[in-house]
């Protein structure tokens, strides 16, 4: 046995044993999940955007008087890093390069934006619901849905561009060291995201539905490929992969500590709050 395999496959008991124990926990995160989370296929995906959101009706989208899962700034954050992961899927592939410099500026605006408008609505919202002393502080400009669907996208770019090719260098034996983002894939992007944002700012239902479920998408991708890359380091399994065949386990894995994750949230946030909606305002 090489080096190699004894990296990948400490001994062949702990290999089996984790061949089994890997898939059977990830049946019993879905299922605890799937089994008191609320109904229904837009109830899931509530279920998903309420471990990470705060869900406040006023600043989110609406399917007529229906709420989407996510808040206006989470959902442009989310499916705009969903579309982007998908972009760089397909065009990147095993390109494991950080932005440069130049090319990293726009992302590093993006985060800025994002910062900046969080903290101007947070201010504005502490100023609705606690007021007092905070009533002098002034803000910037008065935050609405516009900007917080911007500035969200924004940063769902910036972070799918770091965590690609942040994956690739972790999972891969033979990744390409080229920057995984250029000017022209940017460029792309941004013009793809923008569209769709202009899109969602019609409220039309026949867009806000998809968007619903693709923001959704973005929130489980981002997750899971963040506990994969966590699962690799604890098994020892980094650069060693050649495909993604290979790869089942650590997604697997990834995809149940992701469920865990979400529903340890979940019933936490429903046993302090007693809702499936936003946190209680006042």
């Amino acid at each position: 046995m090489n080096a190699m395999e004894q990296k990948i496959n400490p001994s062949p008991r702990l290999n089996n044993l984790i061949r089994w124990f890997v898939p059977l926990s990830a049946i019993i995160a879905l299922a605890v999940w799937f089994f008191f989370s609320p109904p229904g296929l837009l109830g899931k995906a509530d279920s998903v955007g309420y471990a990470i959101c705060h869900r406040i009706g006023e600043r989110s989208f609406h399917i007529h008087d229906r709420q989407l899962p996510l808040c206006a700034r989470c959902t442009g954050e989310f499916f705009s890093a969903g579309i982007t992961l998908l972009f760089y899927f397909f065009f990147s592939k095993k390109k494991s390069g950080m932005p440069g410099w130049f090319v990293g500026a726009p992302l590093l605006l993006f985060f800025i934006a994002f910062g900046i408008d969080g903290s101007n609505s947070y201010l504005y919202l502490l100023k609705q619901t606690i007021g007092g002393k905070l009533d002098a502080i002034p803000n910037l400009y008065i935050p609405n849905n516009t900007l917080r669907l911007f500035t969200g996208s924004g940063m769902g770019i910036s972070l799918a561009s770091i965590l690609f090719p942040a994956f690739n260098q972790s999972a891969w034996k033979d990744h390409d060291p080229t920057p995984a983002l250029t000017w022209k894939k940017l460029g792309i992007l941004i013009c793809i995201v923008l569209l769709v944002d202009l899109a969602i700012l019609t409220e039309n239902p026949i867009i806000l539905y998809p968007i619903a479920f693709i923001s959704v998408f973005g929130v489980l991708a981002l997750l899971i490929i963040v506990f994969s890359v966590v699962w690799m380091l604890v098994m020892r399994q980094e650069n060693t992969f050649e495909s993604l065949s290979q790869m089942w386990m650590p997604f697997i894995a990834g995809t149940t500590l992701t469920f865990l994750m979400i529903t340890a949230i979940d019933l936490l946030r429903l046993r302090l709050t007693g809702t499936w909606g936003a946190f209680p305002l006042g």
